[in-house]
């Protein structure tokens, strides 16, 4: 329920990504009422930002889901809990009061919650910056890759040795007029699977190298790679800047949650050191933590059934199996 800048919910989950959005179904399906805020104006967090034609191999169900399907699933899911979804807001500030937690926003939104989730993921997140592409985002450089029909035809070049660089050298292949991956050093961070089917490709690997110049006139035309000191020049319209990026909780940091290394400590509950305050999903750090989706789609279930009995004192941590009939 919200009336003017107030919204009163049972819980408030702070992260849309895919934990976020699992939590949101599960709180609906225990009969509470939600609110869902999100820095990004999109639902899905990183997986719409940043790579929607992923196909994600580790989902409990799933053999491979593209990115984009599994969170239009999500979604889909998390509707039935009817929840008010406040994105493109940031949460600031974090009170608590006699029976709640009144968590403000950015945009002076109070919501008032009996329990707070936290499914932040990484936090709020830039990517790192390509020292030569400087002035050129938008131009023909990106960071990510969120469609590939833009790249259809193109001379496309890739900086970087992780999984998102391999990830989108492999599905641009088919669809570019050529791909070149270019690294700083001859080890890869990505999955080795990938790395494989990547080499395997028609994919040029370019490694001890650099992107030392864009060069083009208003749009990108040319790169210039500078491979031991020697340097050459290649077409490229399009460069995908894939080189991480640099995350940091952002406000949550002051709230006084016990913080290990960017990541918030949880009991085997999911309980942070804050009263009626929960986390869960890769933003959580624990003895043994493995942050994959199919982890986190438990951690909320058990965050979501834990926060139950502080929501109503009256309710039981196990709700019964989902799967039998009322």
């Amino acid at each position: 329920m919200s009336t003017d800048n107030v919204v009163d919910v049972d819980l408030l989950v702070i992260g849309a990504g895919p934990t976020g959005l699992f939590a949101t179904y599960y709180a609906g399906f225990r009969g509470f009422r939600v609110a869902v805020v999100d820095s990004l104006p999109e639902l899905g967090g990183q997986i719409t930002a940043m790579y929607p034609e992923k196909q994600i191999l580790d989902v409990a169900g799933f053999p491979s889901v593209k990115g984009r399907e599994l969170v239009e699933g999500l979604v889909a899911q998390a509707a039935t809990a009817k929840p008010d979804y406040l994105l493109d807001r940031t949460a600031t500030t974090l009170q608590h009061d006699e029976d709640c937690v009144v968590v403000g926003l950015d945009d002076g939104t109070q919501v008032r919650a009996k329990a707070v989730l936290i499914t932040a993921g990484i936090g709020k997140f830039s990517p790192r910056p390509l020292p030569a592409g400087e002035g050129w985002v938008g131009r023909g450089m990106e960071f990510f890759v969120p469609s590939f029909a833009p790249y259809a035809g193109k001379d496309v070049v890739i900086v970087g040795g992780g999984d998102s660089a391999f990830d989108w050298a492999l599905h641009l292949e088919p669809v570019a007029r050529s791909v070149a991956l270019v690294h700083r050093r001859d080890a890869f961070r990505a999955h080795q699977r990938t790395v494989d089917a990547v080499q395997a490709s028609s994919v040029e690997i370019i490694t001890r190298a650099e992107v030392s110049a864009l060069r083009g006139n208003g749009v990108l035309e040319e790169v210039d790679i500078t491979v031991d000191g020697e340097t050459t020049t290649r077409p490229a319209q399009a460069l995908v800047a894939a080189l991480g990026f640099v995350a940091d909780l952002g406000p949550i940091q002051q709230w006084g949650l016990e913080v290990e290394k960017r990541h918030i400590l949880v009991d085997p509950s999911m309980r942070t050191n804050l009263a009626r305050v929960f986390a869960a999903g890769d933003i959580t750090e624990y003895p043994g933590k493995v942050r994959l989706i199919a982890v986190g789609f438990g951690e909320a279930a058990t965050a979501v059934n834990n926060a139950a009995v502080v929501i109503d004192p009256s309710a039981h941590v196990f709700p019964g199996h989902s799967s039998e009939g009322s």
